[in-house]
Formats: structure tokens, C-alpha cells, sequence
């Protein structure tokens, strides 16, 4: 099998950063002046805690992602191993093929704040693992552990991939892991029938 290297895309990765960036600005805002922004709907301590609660999100979502600007590794890498993911906060390195159950595509509905509307989030590639553990003890700090244990909660998976900081769209990067899955099945299945 030919190594597929798929880089990191620099311009949606700044994108990405301005947009945790402006969500830290706002929060400070919301901290700093919560009597200004409250209203009979939003009370002075959601304001302020809203605010805290965005600059400590997205503080740490912009700390992620400027890391990822500076770095010289692939996004993606599927190679005969597996998948190396290197693509988000929560990425542990090389998802062996034989761990691999399914993968799977979803989309969550995600809250407008403030309003009674919903927004769809990106897609993620859920990777179904035969052994979560595994990877959920790879992963480099609590901060991502945690977040892999919600994966887990929500998901089934510690294991998720988008293409929102991926040079590919997501439909070539699904049709692209969901091929070489299937390949790499046909080679197990033939391997043991001989």
C-alpha cells in the first residue's frame, strides 16, 4: 500500500485561530463588563460566567490550534499500519487497522446561544475501536484524556477525525479511510483463509 500524507491546512487552521481568538475577546468582555451585557434574559452572573467559561474554552482551543501552525507533521498519514492521526487536540498517533470495527459519519445539532435555533457542527469520522482504552491512555495530557472519555460517553469512540484543519474535503477524506478500511479487511480475511 502506498503512504497517503495529507497536510495541514495553514488558511483554515488560522481561520480557526480568529475564530477561538474572537470568542476569547468576547468572553473578557463578558467578564470584564457583565452589567453592560446582562438583560432580563441573561442575568449579570450568566454573563460573567458565560464569559469565563468561553475565555477558558476557547483560550485553550486557540493555545491547540496555534500549536498546529507551527507544525511540520502531516495531518493525516494512512499508511498499511493504520491511520496517524495528527489533525486535533485529541489526535494519539497511529489507529492500527486492526483495531478498527467501522466508521461512521455523523453531524450534531449544535445549540445557537442564546436563541431557540440549532446550527449543524462539521462532520466527524467516528472510529469505532475494539479496544477505546487503548487509546484513551496514549492520549498527551488530561485536557485531551478527558475529552476522549466524553468521545467515548457520546460516541462509542475516543476516536474522531474532521477535515477542518485538513487540506481535503471531507467526503474525499471519508471515501478515501472508508476504502482503505475495506481493503485492509479483504487482505485479514485472505490472509486467514490461507
Amino acid at each position: 500500500m502506498t503512504e497517503i500524507k495529507i497536510p495541514l491546512s495553514k488558511t483554515k487552521i488560522i481561520l480557526l485561530m480568529i475564530g477561538a481568538l474572537a470568542f476569547v475577546i468576547g468572553g473578557i468582555f463578558g467578564v470584564l463588563d457583565a452589567e453592560r451585557f446582562a438583560s432580563t434574559l441573561y442575568p449579570n452572573n450568566l454573563v460573567f460566567y458565560g464569559g469565563l467559561a468561553a475565555v477558558l474554552f476557547f483560550g485553550l482551543c486557540f493555545v491547540f490550534i496555534a500549536k498546529k501552525v507551527f507544525s511540520d507533521k502531516p495531518g493525516l498519514t494512512i499508511n498499511e499500519n493504520g491511520i496517524i492521526d495528527n489533525s486535533n487536540a485529541t489526535s494519539i498517533g497511529l489507529i492500527e487497522w486492526n483495531d478498527i470495527i467501522e466508521i461512521e459519519t455523523i453531524q450534531i445539532n449544535v445549540p445557537v446561544y442564546g436563541t431557540m435555533w440549532t446550527t449543524k457542527s462539521p462532520k466527524m469520522l467516528i472510529i469505532k475501536t475494539s479496544n477505546p482504552e487503548k487509546y484513551i491512555k496514549r492520549s498527551k495530557n488530561i485536557i485531551s484524556k478527558k475529552a476522549m472519555e466524553a468521545n467515548n460517553k457520546m460516541y462509542g469512540t475516543p476516536l474522531t477525525i474532521i477535515a477542518n484543519s485538513l487540506k481535503i474535503k471531507f467526503s474525499e477524506l471519508e471515501k478515501m479511510i472508508s476504502e482503505q478500511l475495506k481493503k485492509q479487511k479483504n487482505k485479514n480475511v485472505l490472509q486467514q483463509l490461507l
